[in-house]
């Protein structure tokens, strides 16, 4: 579908590679907005709304024609990982790259504004290009949604994908209901009363504390396992006292990541958290904090919007995988399918394809082409279900 058209699969690789060696991180993404409008500009958009939830941006193609309002969101952060590539390409920023292959993504919207511009006078209704920000933190979706101007937009579908790999390149993974889990970042604090290392009986050192509420949370999950498979307690920090051999602790941190298949469960579990870091402070004679974030809710797929997906990739001849399990990663993509008809899908990016977040991961540049047919396959099987709802 590319080779007649401004952006041909060449000129979509080069220039997603610049992106992948300009990494940004969450809310900073201004080279890679600036850079992607001037592309986007080329292609003369009807509307174009800058500064949405940050540095994202959408592009508008109206057909002036009635007919559905199709969105298609991508992403523009990075993360803050140390990249051990070593092509031409790497990232120029130390300690920061793409890592989850957003730099692909963002180009897959690139493509497809090509394709919707080249096949404007045979479709109808709205296509909406969202470029987001800040998805790694939870913070770029609310932002968007927030915002007035992209609510005046009222799509009737949004669709995402995220390249997976761990599953055949140019497969298309998808399912209705939950695709991906909610997840809650915690981060727990311990005050007691430092003292010398020779009379720690003057202080109050945090540590059993520390050590009880790491045990408890740790089985807590156990009971939601019963109904819900992704029902868990990741640990990823503990810090106690200073680097002083002097010194007993007076201080402790935790920070771990609760998830569940549904927001109601994660509710719960973090209730439960609450509580117990409560009662153990008390008992320990401690002042305790909890502090949440990077909340990010439950995806789920609308049944009308997924099926749409499959018979898109069908048509593409794309495998179709239908997992039997939500997804234990978290995507801020979630929060517009509790105010939208949503579908979020996966794209095949190999069996033995660097994992995300790995420091050797780089898209792979085949998925692109992939991913502008899919959308585009999703635009048309849209329009003939519009099309077919106008005749009944």
């Amino acid at each position: 579908m590319l080779n007649n058209m401004l952006y041909d699969l060449e000129t979509l690789t080069k220039i997603r590679r610049y992106l992948h060696s300009i990494a940004e991180l969450s809310g900073k993404e201004t080279q890679t907005s600036e850079y992607l409008i001037s592309e986007l500009r080329k292609l003369s958009p009807d509307y174009l709304i800058t500064h949405i939830g940050g540095y994202g941006f959408a592009v508008v193609f109206d057909t002036s024609r009635p007919g559905p309002v199709i969105c298609f969101r991508a992403e523009l952060d990075a993360l803050p990982i140390e990249e051990q590539n070593d092509f031409p390409h790497k990232s120029r920023s130390l300690e920061i790259s793409h890592k989850c292959g957003h730099d692909g993504h963002a180009i897959v919207l690139l493509g497809l504004a090509d394709w919707v511009k080249d096949h404007l006078a045979n479709l109808n209704g709205r296509i909406i290009l969202l470029f987001q920000p800040a998805e790694e933190t939870a913070q770029g979706a609310k932002a968007v949604l927030a915002d007035s101007r992209f609510s005046d937009l009222n799509p009737d579908f949004i669709f995402g994908l995220h390249n997976l790999p761990g599953f055949p390149i140019h497969s298309v993974i998808v399912k209705q209901g939950t695709f991906a889990v909610a997840s809650r970042g915690l981060k727990i604090k311990l005050h007691g009363k430092t003292s010398h290392a020779g009379h720690p009986e003057d202080g109050i050192s945090p540590l059993s504390a520390m050590l009880d509420i790491l045990n408890v949370l740790l089985k807590l999950p156990d009971p939601y396992r019963e109904n819900d498979d992704a029902a868990m307690i990741t640990i990823i920090h503990l810090c106690l006292g200073e680097e002083a051999f002097g010194t007993a602790p007076g201080e402790a941190e935790i920070m771990a990541t609760l998830r569940a298949s549904d927001s109601h469960s994660l509710d719960a579990m973090a209730s439960q958290t609450a509580a117990i870091v409560a009662d153990l402070s008390q008992a320990y004679h401690l002042k305790s904090g909890v502090e949440w974030v990077e909340d990010f809710a439950d995806t789920v797929n609308d049944s009308d919007a997924a099926s749409i997906v499959i018979a898109a990739a069908q048509a593409l001849d794309a495998q179709v995988i239908i997992p039997e399990l939500p997804f234990r990663w978290t995507e801020d993509f979630s929060f517009y399918s509790k105010r939208y008809k949503t579908a979020f899908m996966g794209l095949g990016a190999g069996l033995e394809h660097p994992q995300l977040h790995n420091p050797d991961y780089d898209f792979p540049d085949a998925l692109l082409e992939t991913g502008v047919n899919l959308f585009a396959n999703i635009i048309l099987e849209v329009r003939k279900s519009y099309a077919a709802n106008q005749l009944d």
